[in-house]
């Protein structure tokens, strides 16, 4: 029997992370290179001034800096593409940003997972303040 309990808590906790990971939408690296090219997004970078300060993925705001008053430096438009990252596929500090953008009520909102070490692997280059 305790046995069977520790089981069902296991399944019912895996059950609450994987919902969880279902609410924050992903964007691909392609993707978000072609929103970028196209002035198409903003770009939230959720690692911190320090790391912001060492390199970022170029056009990204520091989160950091801007949470205070993060509804003037969104859209207008609540449709507008936002894309939030952090350090790279385990960091989960992106959702500070995600969750803060849907709750001033965006709907495009997206989330980066290979973060500045997957943008790095990719060979892209970090932009620097």
């Amino acid at each position: 029997m305790k046995k069977l309990i520790v089981t069902l808590a296991f399944c019912a906790a895996a059950l609450v992370a994987l919902a969880a990971s279902d609410n924050y939408a992903d964007i691909s690296h392609p993707e978000l290179k072609a929103a970028l090219a196209a002035k198409g997004a903003t770009i939230i970078d959720v690692n911190g001034s320090a790391s912001y300060a060492q390199g970022h993925i170029p056009g990204a705001m520091d989160f950091d800096a801007i949470k205070a008053s993060l509804a003037r430096h969104l859209p207008a438009d609540k449709d507008a593409l936002i894309v939030a990252y952090c350090g790279g596929p385990k960091c989960t500090a992106y959702r500070q940003a995600y969750d803060a953008a849907v709750a001033l009520g965006y709907r495009n909102v997206k989330h980066y997972s290979g973060g500045l070490s997957g943008w790095e692997e990719k060979g892209e280059k970090l932009a620097k303040p």
